[in-house]
């Protein structure tokens, strides 16, 4: 089974990369904003939904960065294959969510969803200076923190 995954790398005015901060299942994960692609949906509209869900903000999708080009399994479903495509982003809007400074900072409201629904999130930026592989939790992910430390 394929999973199909969609990030995006927004980089602010001081060039600072945007994290999303999650705890799920117990697991704490550092990740670029994005998720699954659904069905009927093309690859830029499932990014442009996901900031709208996760953040309530409008992207602009821009340039294509990386495509998954190896095997990887994923790290919630052993029976499932990951491809993970990631795109620049620029906000069409100021940021309306929190944004912490420390890692994994949930408030008591983001606590009482993990509590429903065993899953939250927050979201935070880092100095492209302080940014590498190492910010990141996910195999792909590291990758394309380097690609991104390269090219920006």
């Amino acid at each position: 089974m394929f999973n199909l995954r969609v990030y995006g790398i927004l980089i602010n005015e001081q060039q600072q990369v945007l994290v999303s901060d999650e705890l799920i299942r117990g697991a704490y994960i550092t990740k670029f904003p994005g998720g699954g692609l659904e069905f009927g949906e093309g690859t830029r509209d499932c990014l442009r939904r996901e900031f709208l869900e996760e953040m309530n903000l409008s992207v602009e999708v821009a340039g294509h960065i990386y495509t998954t080009d190896y095997f990887q399994l994923s790290a919630f479903n052993p029976a499932h294959q990951i491809i993970s495509i990631y795109y620049l982003v620029n906000p069409l809007e100021e940021i309306k969510v929190p944004l912490r400074s420390k890692p994994f900072d949930f408030d008591a409201a983001q606590m009482k969803v993990y509590e429903a629904t065993r899953q939250t999130e927050t979201f935070r930026f880092i100095d492209k200076s302080d940014f590498t592989a190492e910010s990141v939790t996910l195999p792909i992910d590291k990758i394309v923190a380097e690609i991104v430390r390269a090219a920006f």
